[in-house]
């Protein structure tokens, strides 16, 4: 039996949120009364530049929406997943392939099994946060 999955420290989420320049958001609405599209908004305001991932958008929020992880034009420091869990494991594969440095998993995004690979794999991992409330607790 695998051990479970653990997030960083606050003070290791702390350190991951000054670090980091660019967030990939996987699952990305236009819809404003979606948490994602609230969330990367809030991003945006706090100086990170989001590049929205989701296939059925051409831009949202003042930024082009690429299909996939695979076609982003750039490396990203994150990539901030709204996804249904069913969803995770191939986005794990897609981050670990593009050498991607670290993943973050919204509330309620959670697979434990994904979450170790990404981790075993060299990336820094949060699951089942909410970055924005992270942002707001420890950056503040």
């Amino acid at each position: 039996m695998n051990a479970r999955f653990i997030n960083p420290s606050l003070e290791e989420i702390r350190t991951l949120l000054r670090q980091i320049k660019t967030i990939a958001v996987v699952g990305l609405s236009a819809s404003p009364s979606r948490p994602s599209h609230g969330v990367a908004r809030a991003l945006q305001g706090f100086g990170y530049r989001i590049i929205p991932v989701n296939p059925a958008l051409s831009e949202v929020l003042g930024e082009k929406a690429y299909p996939g992880l695979r076609e982003l034009p750039g490396p990203v420091d994150l990539v901030d997943v709204f996804r249904d869990p069913s969803h995770v494991a191939g986005i794990v594969e897609e981050c670990v392939a593009l050498k991607l440095p670290a993943l973050w998993l919204q509330d309620g995004v959670v697979d434990e099994t994904a979450a170790r690979r990404a981790r075993e794999a060299g990336m820094t991992v949060v699951m089942d946060r909410c970055i924005y409330r992270d942002y707001v607790r420890l950056m503040a």
